[in-house]
């Protein structure tokens, strides 16, 4: 039988598997995001623009989220308990901005990016030194949810209505989700 580490034990190791159990979950979360907005997207007239914008966002989420999905069984980390729940919320999430409009949808898009490209910023710091593939990684995907976030500007994210509100609101859950995530 093997106890639990005690406080201080594999601090280095229990951390890195954190980074793991959140990265994933937030990739996962960002599908369920996409397929929301596409859900709504796709089925009306006038919104093949924004659908097509929306895939190939999801696309590069799958891409991320397969990754982590490697990492996750390589590694043996335990996944969030809380995937039912975020794939609930991140659809509904998804749908609701893609019924409230393309420019809510996009604000949506915005928030979340902005919260993950700071959140991989402080993870790239932290991995400086400890986990160079990790690292790579983080890295990498920082630079696509950049770019994600610059797709959503540019499609008007910030003339959203309530922009401002919809953007604390969902930063607020964002933040929320993550440090549940590392620990659950």
């Amino acid at each position: 039988m093997t106890r639990p580490p005690m406080p201080g034990e594999n601090v280095t190791a229990r951390r890195l598997e954190e980074m793991i159990r959140v990265d994933h979950a937030g990739e996962y979360g960002a599908v369920q995001i996409y397929r929301g907005q596409r859900a709504v997207f796709d089925r009306i007239e006038g919104k093949a623009h924004a659908a097509r914008l929306i895939a190939d966002m999801e696309a590069g989420e799958q891409e991320h989220l397969k990754t982590f999905d490697r990492l996750i069984a390589e590694r043996r980390v335990r996944p969030t308990l809380m995937a039912p729940l975020w794939r609930v919320a991140g659809f509904g999430l998804g749908a609701a901005t893609a019924l409230m409009g393309e420019r809510a949808a996009h604000a949506c898009t915005e928030a979340v990016e902005d919260v993950i490209e700071e959140h991989y910023g402080r993870q790239s710091a932290e991995l400086d030194g400890v986990d160079a593939e990790l690292k790579y990684v983080v890295d990498k995907f920082r630079v696509d949810e950049v770019a994600h976030k610059e797709t959503a500007i540019d499609q008007g994210a910030r003339n959203a209505p309530g922009y401002p509100l919809l953007s604390a609101v969902i930063k607020l859950g964002c933040r929320a989700a993550i440090r549940i995530s590392e620990k659950i």
